[in-house]
């Protein structure tokens, strides 16, 4: 989201990722959205229509603006996170077209775990299979606001409703099982463009909007938790120029609740208390502050705060405690280790954890809790118990997903091994 000098919206920014299985036509469809949005550079459009031609294609295959990877060229599937950026007259959007195989899970929650909307492709020919229920399953697990899901290739059986509902009515009914709430249908033809940017005249029977039509009215400004204030302190803020000698700014991003001159809040983890004096945006100065923005916020009284703090309200504390159970996904080839070190990033804070217990692993096809097979691998998504060498302040994940998330690095390596719901 972008932001005015006085703080409010300029334009709403929707992040949404694409999941589906091989060939459910996921690279097509955003080539048609970027291709009908006219958010295609002439040279890119060239580019293509050649690449098109090289393959023997008869048509501009849309596919190809996003295939970027030369593997992926050649195999004709996706496996990395592609992130595309278009805009419309109402909004602006960032699309996460991740992989659909399984062995690509922690690429789809990559690319989802920050994402206001999912759409989730469906081959009209092949109905709900176990890869819908994956993509469903994580979806719901990384409690994305909004679903979608596009049952494409209509054009491949006739656009008939009959279809359609019933693919409809299977889908609700698993994501009655693993409490989807906002969810809505389009049927597509992303090769043929039907009711992705323009409506469709082959299927007058559908009347509820096209699929950009739909991703510019998805309501996204109840996505954020505005009732428990959190702000995480990234950098103090000390210039120490004679125009501000004394100015002590705490730099961050609002993860929550909304911030106004004046509010009584309390620093974590001295429990220090203090009165907002001044938010502050580049040169202005706001009345409030609320998710996302990054501002930086003064205090009345001189109190010692260091990145990693985070300053709340009273009436709203966060969980503050070392034993964190969270829904880790793997990322590394190197199995999780019980009883290993690993660095740990929550919001802005840095702390060492040791990995005491898995609880259970988690099929993620079939819902169902593994206890006899603990060994956390790649790609694998487990319950697992952690315990860190300082407290954090964080929620559970369903209530924010900022201060619910964390991130474990090898010690050694520095790499990024793992990613952890809390709760």
């Amino acid at each position: 989201m972008s932001f005015s000098k006085n703080g409010y919206l300029d334009m709403e920014l929707l992040r949404f990722t694409t999941a589906g299985s091989v060939d459910d036509g996921k690279s097509t469809l955003i080539g048609r959205l970027l291709f009908d949005s006219k958010s295609i550079f002439e040279d890119q459009l060239e580019a293509v229509k050649r690449a098109s031609i090289q393959k023997g294609n008869d048509y501009i295959n849309l596919a190809l603006l996003t295939d970027g990877l030369r593997s992926e060229r050649e195999q004709g599937i996706t496996i990395d996170v592609a992130y595309r950026y278009f805009a419309t007259p109402k909004r602006k959007f960032i699309i996460a077209d991740t992989p659909g195989h399984v062995q690509y899970t922690r690429n789809m929650v990559t690319g989802a775990s920050t994402a206001n909307a999912a759409i989730i492709l469906i081959d009209a020919r092949n109905g709900v299979i176990e890869q819908t229920h994956r993509h469903a399953f994580i979806a719901s697990l990384l409690q994305i606001p909004h679903i979608v899901v596009c049952i494409n290739k209509m054009d491949l059986v006739e656009f008939k409703q009959s279809v359609y509902e019933t693919i409809k009515k299977a889908f609700s009914e698993f994501a009655g099982i693993i409490d989807i709430k906002d969810i809505c249908f389009v049927p597509i033809s992303a090769l043929k463009g039907d009711n992705v940017v323009d409506e469709s005249k082959n299927m007058p029977w559908y009347n509820q909007g096209t699929l950009m039509q739909i991703l510019e009215s998805i309501p996204i400004e109840n996505d954020y938790n505005f009732k428990d204030a959190r702000y995480p302190v990234q950098y103090v803020i000390r210039p120490l120029t004679e125009e501000h000698h004394d100015y002590r700014g705490y730099a961050g991003r609002v993860a929550g609740g909304i911030f106004k001159k004046g509010d009584l809040v309390t620093v974590l983890p001295s429990g220090l208390q203090s009165k907002i004096k001044s938010i502050d945006l580049i040169e202005d100065e706001l009345e409030m502050a609320f998710p996302p923005m990054s501002v930086s916020l003064t205090l009345e009284d001189n109190i010692d705060i260091s990145r990693g703090d985070m300053i709340v309200k009273e009436e709203a504390m966060p969980f503050i405690s070392q034993d964190i159970e969270i829904t880790m996904c793997w990322m590394n080839q190197k199995p999780l280790q019980i009883g290993g070190r690993y660095n740990l990033m929550h919001t802005t804070k840095e702390v060492k954890c040791i990995v005491k217990e898995v609880l259970y692993k988690l099929n993620v096809n079939t819902l169902e809790k593994i206890t006899d097979d603990k060994e956390v691998r790649l790609n694998s998504i487990a319950k697992v118990l952690i315990k860190t060498t300082k407290p954090l302040f964080f929620d559970a994940y369903k209530n924010n997903r900022v201060t619910g998330s964390l991130i474990l690095i090898d010690e050694s390596t520095n790499e990024t091994v793992g990613v952890g719901m809390i709760g």
